[in-house]
C-alpha cells in the first residue's frame, strides 16, 4: 500500500524538479540562440545543438525522476551500464556518426568559422578552397573556387585544420565599424 504522505512528498519533488529542469532548459535555449545569431550561425546548425540540449535535459530529468520515486541506486546504474553498453557498442559500430556530430559541436562553439567565410581546408593532396556555404550536423558544404559544391565530413575538417582566407563581416561588426 502507498503512503499517502510519502507520495505527495515524491509528487512535489517530481514538479518542483521538472519546473527547474524546463525551466533551465528554455533559459539554455535562448542563450544558444543568442549565441548564433551573433555568432552569424545558421539555423541548421543551431538545430543539432537544440537537439543535443534537449537530450540531455530530458536524460537529468528521467534521472531525477527515477531518484525522487526510489529506483535503488544499485539498479538504476546496473541499467545505465547495459543502456550505455548497448550505445556504446552502436557507436563503434558506426563511430563516425558520433564524430561528425562532435566535430560540429566543436565547429559551432569553439571554431571562428562562420557560414560565408572563405577557407581552405588544409590537405596535402587536394586543394579545397572555397566558400563556406552551410555547416550541418555531419557535414560542412562549401563551394569550391571553380563553382564545385563540396561536401565534406566535419571531422576530417576538423582533422585536416582550417585557414580562413576571408572573414565574412556580420551586421553587428559593420555596426560597430560605422559608429566608430
Amino acid at each position: 500500500m502507498i503512503d499517502p504522505t510519502s507520495f505527495k512528498s515524491e509528487l512535489l519533488y517530481t514538479i518542483i524538479l521538472l519546473v527547474i529542469v524546463f525551466s533551465l532548459h528554455s533559459l539554455n535555449k535562448r542563450a544558444i540562440r543568442r549565441f548564433g545569431r551573433t555568432s552569424a550561425i545558421d539555423m541548421n546548425s543551431r538545430k543539432v545543438i537544440f537537439y543535443l540540449n534537449s537530450l540531455l535535459f530530458f536524460i537529468v530529468a528521467i534521472v531525477g525522476i527515477s531518484l525522487i520515486w526510489g529506483v535503488n541506486l544499485k539498479d538504476f546504474s546496473v541499467f545505465l551500464s547495459s543502456v550505455l553498453a548497448i550505445v556504446g557498442i552502436g557507436f563503434v559500430a558506426q563511430w563516425s556518426i558520433l564524430s561528425n556530430l562532435t566535430a560540429s559541436v566543436i565547429l559551432f562553439f569553439s571554431h571562428p568559422l562562420r557560414l560565408g567565410d572563405r577557407i581552405r581546408v588544409m590537405d596535402k593532396d587536394f586543394d579545397w578552397t572555397g566558400e563556406v556555404e552551410d555547416i550541418s550536423g555531419f557535414y560542412l558544404f562549401m563551394r569550391t573556387d571553380d563553382g564545385k559544391r563540396l561536401t565534406i565530413p566535419t571531422n576530417l575538417v576538423i582533422q585536416k585544420g582550417i585557414e580562413i582566407l576571408n572573414k565574412k563581416t556580420t551586421d553587428t561588426e559593420v555596426s560597430s565599424i560605422v559608429e566608430e
